[in-house]
């Protein structure tokens, strides 16, 4: 169907953006005016009094419903569909809600009156199908002033031979939560009532506000009866939990019972290897272990052996003597120097080349040290606490790690668990950083339960730091109190998945990179045209995510589609 056939059928009311497109013949938009202003002329002043009664009636009682219950929100928008249904004509009304959750936005009804169980079953839309998802994706009025003309009206949720059999009208308008449209209210009427269609659509879009501001009353209250849950269990297990007091959070079994193992080894000598993904807080344990010990009055010393430079990391560790190398003008004590006493937290430790290795074996062994440079033999009295993301045993099969040493630290291994295998925690979690993002931003935000769901959904392969990172940036990024579902998943779509990571490495090794590698530069070649379309397609038009996905920063994704002359669709 062209343009032209569309605005005719589907015309839309007054006080609305409309596009401008040329119609044969003459303005949709005059012909609708017109006979608007016919109606109005063919009225007398008794109707209109009419009309006006019967339409104060419904917006007073609509108003009444929606504010007098906000807990049996059902129910009132059903009476206001009952109302508008025995006192206007306005049957088998619906009321239509986005699937938050639904990456296509499917709209489905979820109130109505004169519906059958099977029709309400069936009314389910993808946003811009049919004449509900064109108001739905447009956020514009449409009325048909006869379906059975209009080849954009499904007939799904309603079958025809149910209707009357004359002419049968259908006006749909969107409801909105501030700027953005939510749903769509939808009613039926017969073509041939008197009452003019335009004073239909003005009440309808009264009704529509009512319902949209009753649905962010019940969102909001939802929101603060959740808030107040999550507080709760925040509250219950910072009490009841041990780890809780040294920021360890959640109530899961493995995390808990992650907690109790280092409670019992905490108060030895004991080496322990802390086993986990990067962003698990393995350091937050070795700081606990590291309290709950007798060793608490001395230093607690950390260290990532990742972050430093293999040409550093041995004058770090051990310290050196003036005059052992070039700039060495004065002696510096080392991390091992200064955590004598106390806890040397040695992190990734699975980065620490061989030579080293061999060297912090003797300290383990003789509990000496010599600087850098020295000669001296100095005595150290310190517990390793060591933490890696790799599979150590892999690295020693490897010949990248020393098994001496590895059996030196694996003393007491504990698995901290990711949080994705931590069920439950996610809401305590997401409360506790929002307690302390909106003390540090000084907000009051709160997160909708669509927005809690969503985060819950999400495979968190950063685990508890990214958790914290995104729970920030939603903060900063809401232009309202409530953080809502919709704002969650774009946020989160943004964020680099497992399997993202996983085609970023297969990737780079296809086309001839180390998996080490991120994002390498690569030549231009013919051959890429094919993928590049089909990855663009599959992320439908989306830049970000097909550079992501074809392991490519945007500005390299957008210069090879330059060079190979591909059109985003």
């Amino acid at each position: 169907m062209n343009n032209s056939t569309l605005l005719r059928r589907l015309i839309p009311a007054a006080n609305l953006v409309r596009p401008k497109i040329k119609v044969r013949g003459g303005s949709a938009l005059t012909n609708f005016e017109g006979t608007r202003r016919a109606e109005e002329l063919s009225m007398g002043d008794s109707a209109e009094s009419l009309y006006i009664d019967s339409e104060l009636t419904v917006v007073q009682e609509a108003a009444q419903l929606i504010t007098e219950d906000v807990n049996h929100l059902d129910q009132s928008i059903r009476r206001i569909l009952r109302l508008l249904s025995h006192l206007h004509g306005l049957n088998r009304g619906r009321v239509l809600l986005a699937e938050g959750d639904d990456p296509k936005r499917l709209i489905t009804i979820r109130y109505s009156y004169g519906l059958t169980p099977e029709e309400v079953k069936r009314g389910r839309y993808v946003a811009g199908e049919g004449v509900t998802g064109y108001v739905y994706k447009t956020g514009k009025i449409a009325l048909v002033q006869d379906i059975d003309e209009e080849e954009k009206y499904l007939t799904r949720a309603v079958s025809r031979n149910v209707l009357p059999n004359e002419m049968v009208a259908y006006i749909a308008v969107p409801i909105f939560w501030g700027k953005k449209t939510i749903g769509v209210l939808a009613v039926h009427r017969l073509r041939k009532r008197k009452r003019p269609f335009q004073r239909d659509i003005m009440l309808l879009k009264v009704i529509a506000t009512l319902i949209g501001q009753g649905l962010r009353i019940e969102e909001m209250v939802a929101a603060r009866t959740a808030d107040l849950e999550s507080k709760n269990e925040l509250l219950i297990n910072k009490m009841e939990s041990r780890g809780a007091a040294h920021g360890i959070i959640g109530q899961s079994p493995l995390l808990q019972d992650a907690v109790q193992q280092a409670f019992l080894v905490a108060p030895t000598n004991t080496n322990v290897l802390l086993q986990g993904e990067s962003g698990t807080g393995k350091e937050l344990f070795a700081r606990m272990i590291h309290i709950a010990s007798t060793r608490s009055v001395g230093p607690f010393v950390s260290i990532n052996c990742a972050a430093i430079p293999n040409s550093l990391i041995e004058s770090e560790l051990f310290g050196y003597e003036r005059g052992a190398f070039t700039g060495a003008v004065s002696a510096k004590i080392g991390r091992m120097e200064l955590a004598s006493g106390g806890t040397l937290f040695l992190d990734e430790i699975g980065d620490l080349e061989l030579a080293l290795q061999a060297k912090l074996l003797r300290v383990i062994e003789y509990k000496m040290i010599q600087r850098v440079g020295g000669t001296k033999d100095i005595a150290v009295d310190i517990r390793i606490v060591s933490a890696s993301h790799k599979d150590l045993q892999l690295a020693v099969q490897d010949n990248q790690f020393r098994l001496d040493l590895f059996y030196r630290l694996n003393v007491f291994p504990l698995r901290i668990p990711a949080l994705r295998e931590r069920g439950g925690d996610i809401r305590l979690l997401v409360q506790h950083f929002l307690n302390k993002s909106n003390g540090e931003f000084s907000k009051e935000m709160k997160f909708s339960s669509e927005a809690l769901v969503a985060l819950e959904r999400y495979a968190w392969p950063g685990n508890v730091r990214q958790l914290e990172n995104v729970i920030k940036r939603l903060l900063l990024l809401s232009d309202t109190r409530l953080i809502d579902g919709h704002l969650v998943e774009d946020v989160l779509a943004h964020e680099i998945s497992p399997e993202t990571l996983k085609s970023h490495t297969m990737h780079n090794i296809k086309m001839g990179a180390s998996p080490g590698d991120v994002r390498p530069y690569m030549k231009v070649v013919p051959d890429e045209i094919g993928e590049i379309q089909e990855t663009l397609r599959r992320h439908r038009g989306n830049k970000t995510r097909a550079a992501m996905s074809l392991g490519l920063t945007p500005r390299q994704l957008t210069y090879r589609m330059i060079k190979l002359k591909i059109r985003s669709e």
